[in-house]
This record gives structure tokens, sequence and C-alpha cells, in this order.
């Protein structure tokens, strides 16, 4: 099983996922960035899913569990570059992602972190 990388930018870790994922990627995803944000410090996390097509309703849960566990590590979670068809399919599913901040692209999701992260917690 090949890692998803995690590259470290300041404060924020970006993880760009290249291609549809599998349970297993997903699980490991959560123990490598668990780990990355305590190492790191980290205070922010950006999940780009652009190149991601199909999303099940186990990635979509996990995908909110990841935001949850990163929060209770002080760490705020975006998910960029979400396709039409995957919000279509989580919505189809019910998944609601609850408490998962979105945005269009990269670009507004560091604006998002910027944002969020300037409110008083």
């Amino acid at each position: 099983m090949e890692r998803i990388p995690i590259l470290k930018l300041g404060d924020t870790l970006i993880v760009s996922i290249q291609g549809d994922l599998e349970d297993q990627s997903v699980l490991a995803l959560q123990e490598d960035l668990a780990d990355k944000v305590v190492a790191a410090g980290a205070r922010g996390v950006i999940i780009d899913i652009s190149a991601v097509e199909i999303v099940d309703s186990f990635i979509g849960r996990m995908l909110a569990t990841i935001a949850d566990m990163l929060r209770v590590l002080d760490a705020d979670t975006v998910v960029v570059g979400m396709r039409p068809a995957v919000a279509i399919t989580l919505v189809e599913l019910g998944l609601s992602l609850g408490g998962v901040r979105t945005a269009l692209n990269l670009e507004k999701g560091v604006a998002l972190l910027d944002h969020v992260r300037s409110m008083p917690r």
C-alpha cells in the first residue's frame, strides 16, 4: 500500500490525494495525519481531493472522522477540490460531512483556513 504524501507549509499541512482512495489508504492517512499534526505542531490541514472521482460512504465518513480527530488535536481541516459528481454522491448517500469545511480550490481553502484561525476560539 502506497502512503499519501503530506507536505508542510508553515503551520499548515497539505495533502493532495492523486486518485481514488481505498479503505486501507484512508485509514493509513488518518494515522499519518494525526502523527504529523502533533510532530509539526500544525494548526491547519488542507485535503485536496480534486483528483478523486469516486467517494463511497466509508471514505465520506472517514473524511469527517479525520476532521473531527484533527480538531481535537487543535488543527482545523478544509477539504478542497470536490468534484460535482462527488458532492452529488455524498448527498445521495446521506453524508453531510458534518463539521467538515470545504472550499472549491486550494487558494480558497487557504483563505478559509486563515479566516477560521483568525476567529477567537
